[in-house]
């Protein structure tokens, strides 16, 4: 369903983003269409790494889409974008499209073209809410100079999480040798329904060590969040050094790691 903001994109609007670009194949998205020889090769989305949404920025990234046809590429003629879900009414769940409709073309040689397009997502707009975090598919459209052409529905897969955070504090401090200390924390993430962080409930976290004058972390031991995103445990204080808690992510949230808290043992 669409937001408040009116967010969600019919496929005749996709269309007509289309049609910016002097796009001449009808019905695109709808399903994958080609004529002649031409072919998409390569799509990658953010450089290769996930997009990361808080609650308030928006995230430019690009999309470079690379083809190739025996004729070359027609540069300002290719189009890529990116949704979560088709609906069967033909309308869009969360759609992204490009800013810069030409994209900024680099021909790799006299058949083969690589263009660059710059898109922004904003978390308030187009999640839409929690339940399309993880993967969105990415289309794109590509004309040839001899008039060959291809669109593909799905060229690509790209992840959109909800970003994480995480914090831990070990007391008292300093401490005596031995003694036990207590290591809290907590785990939260971006609801892009109430555009605030709120705990990570029954999620494993790993407290981790790192001695004084040594540069690796040694998990102690794996906590889990309670069901507010609280961690709580407790260890022994052997040496000075530094305690933080390691998350490792899960298919809609990213992986996160605290700040370090270094304890100083008398």
């Amino acid at each position: 369903m669409a937001n408040s903001s009116g967010q969600r994109i019919t496929a005749a609007g996709f269309a007509g983003a289309l049609a910016l670009s002097a796009l001449t194949i009808p019905a695109a998205a709808q399903a994958d269409d080609f004529s002649g020889d031409i072919r998409i090769t390569k799509v990658v989305v953010n450089g290769g790494k996930d997009i990361v949404l808080g609650t308030t920025d928006v995230k430019t990234f690009t999309i470079a889409v690379t083809a190739t046809d025996d004729s070359g590429i027609e540069v300002g003629n290719t189009f890529p974008v990116m949704w979560h879900t088709p609906l069967p009414n033909g309308d869009y769940y969360g759609l992204v499209t490009p800013e810069d409709v030409a994209g900024k073309c680099v021909r790799q040689s006299f058949t083969t073209t690589t263009c660059t397009h710059t898109l922004k997502i904003n978390p308030r707009i187009h999640p839409q809410d929690n339940s399309t975090a993880g993967t969105w598919t990415v289309g794109a459209h590509v004309l040839a100079n001899d008039g060959d052409y291809i669109t593909k529905d799905s060229a690509a897969k790209a992840k959109v999480l909800r970003n994480s955070r995480l914090t831990a504090n070990a007391s008292p401090e300093p401490v005596k040798k031995n003694k036990t200390i207590t290591v809290t924390g907590k785990l939260t993430r971006a609801n892009w329904e109430t555009y605030k962080y709120g705990g990570y409930t029954k999620q494993p976290v790993k407290l981790q060590f790192k001695k004084k004058g040594t540069s690796t972390y040694k998990t102690l031991k794996t906590v889990t969040t309670d069901g507010k995103g609280n961690l709580r445990t407790t260890t022994k204080a052997t040496a000075d050094g530094y305690f933080r808690y390691s998350f490792a992510g899960t298919a809609t949230t990213p992986a996160v790691a605290s700040a370090a808290d270094y304890v100083d043992v008398k």
